[in-house]
């Protein structure tokens, strides 16, 4: 796959402009920010050129161990997401240097953990797990999915395992050993999914973002299979996570990790950012635009968006606590159609939409009458064919409400084909 395939980043179209605001009260003090996270995550360029003298000293000590060894019968066995780790380019040395930054650049180690890695693989069959129909589409989309990608060009990765609270999908996915064996074989597929669209390249995007929903997850139930997938990962997918995003994370969770923040490496924690529950848009608009965030999320993505090629760029605005914002789309033509999506983050305000024609003595139209936006709605996705020349505005109404919030919009005006 080529790498402008992988990273829809170029070419987009040019977002809508940014919106009209109107005060109707003096801007409340924002309120404190509910996301904790640690100093930030730095992540590996893979330029052998930035290593330190040690360091490129143990990645050429861990090809000489590679090229030395009688570990591989042939160079297939030594080949990992199609690269061959005994071919001396620039692809290699990005996954030699996962498993060194794994071990802390310990050379010894850093070999076992890649030919235990390797075994594995072979053992599971992970080359041709892709192909495999593993029969999970309840689950597709649901508990694990690969959805758009972040500000920077890193695939993300949705997990979300509140649905098996439900006794009877806990039974039918978990039930036994064998189902398990079949649960983590999808979950390998998953990720295998999006280690596909990383590039292996010095300086491009070689890691992963992970979003994990906490909300109704029933933790005890889930242990055995969380602890399984946890080894798996930690043990043969090195340094594949560039940030870990918690969000609707009950109270007690911060809790847990202050008890086992000072057993986690400063690296690891660096990588956490620990989003409560009702911050989940603003937190993720921090790494995720408001285009490529799923709907149920706060964002504009739908699945069946990801099938038309990147989607259509979005404007971001906030609304504060007692303000109202109007969004006005001027220079609608006759017969023009406009179509609109609109959210607020965590909603709980007044949205509505009208078409203010330009003629005098005309009557504005009330396309969508005032209404109460519920916390748990998602995006707003309308459109309204005009019959003639005017504008069409958007208004968000947060003036009954203290706090601050994030939200996006953005439209597309067709013109009339009718001569």
């Amino acid at each position: 796959m080529e790498a402008s395939q992988k990273t829809p980043l170029q070419d987009l179209p040019e977002a809508s402009p940014k919106p009209y605001k109107k005060n109707l009260m003096t801007s409340l003090m924002a309120a404190a920010s509910t996301t904790l996270r640690s100093p930030s995550f730095k992540e590996d360029t893979y330029f052998v050129s930035n290593l330190k003298s040690s360091e490129k000293k143990a990645l050429q000590d861990l090809k000489d161990k590679l090229m030395s060894s009688d570990t591989f019968s042939s160079p297939s066995e030594a080949s990992i997401w199609g690269i061959n780790l005994l071919q001396n380019d620039e692809r290699s040395d990005v996954v030699l240097l996962k498993f060194l930054r794994a071990r802390d650049f310990r050379v010894a180690d850093s070999f076992a953990m890649l030919t235990k890695c390797l075994v594995w693989r072979k053992e599971f069959k992970t080359d041709v797990v892709l192909e495999e129909e593993l029969g999970f589409k309840e689950l597709e989309g649901v508990v694990a999915y690969m959805h758009g990608y972040d500000r920077e060009g890193h695939p993300v990765c949705y997990n979300a395992y509140g649905v098996f609270r439900d006794k009877d999908m806990y039974d039918r996915i978990f039930g036994d050993e064998e189902k398990l064996k079949k649960f983590l074989r999808w979950r390998v597929q998953v990720l295998e999914r999006g280690i596909n669209l990383l590039h292996f390249k010095p300086g491009g995007v070689n890691s992963l973002i992970q979003v994990t929903d906490l909300k109704d997850m029933p933790k005890r139930e889930l242990r055995v299979a969380s602890n399984q997938i946890l080894s798996l990962f930690q043990d043969n997918y090195p340094e594949m996570v560039a940030r870990k995003i918690f969000i609707n994370v009950p109270w007690y969770f911060s809790v847990l990790y202050s008890v086992f923040s000072p057993f986690l490496t400063q690296r690891t924690k660096s990588k956490f950012v620990i989003s409560k529950e009702g911050n989940v848009a603003e937190t993720l608009y921090k790494f995720i635009r408001p285009e490529d965030v799923p709907v149920q999320y706060g964002g504009l993505s739908r699945p069946s968006d990801l099938q038309n090629g990147p989607p259509k760029p979005a404007s971001e605005f906030t609304v504060k606590g007692g303000e109202k914002v109007n969004i006005q789309i001027e220079g609608i033509e006759a017969g023009a159609t406009i179509t609109w999506d609109i959210v607020v983050g965590g909603w709980d305000l007044e949205y509505s939409a009208e078409f203010v024609p330009i003629a005098e003595g005309s009557y504005t139209i009330a396309v969508e009458k005032p209404r109460k936006m519920n916390p748990s709605e998602e995006a707003i996705h309308n459109s309204f064919t005009s019959r003639e020349a005017g504008k069409m505005v958007l208004s968000v109404d947060n003036t009954a409400s203290r706090r601050k919030k994030v939200a996006a919009y953005r439209y597309i005006v067709r013109k009339s084909t009718t001569i």
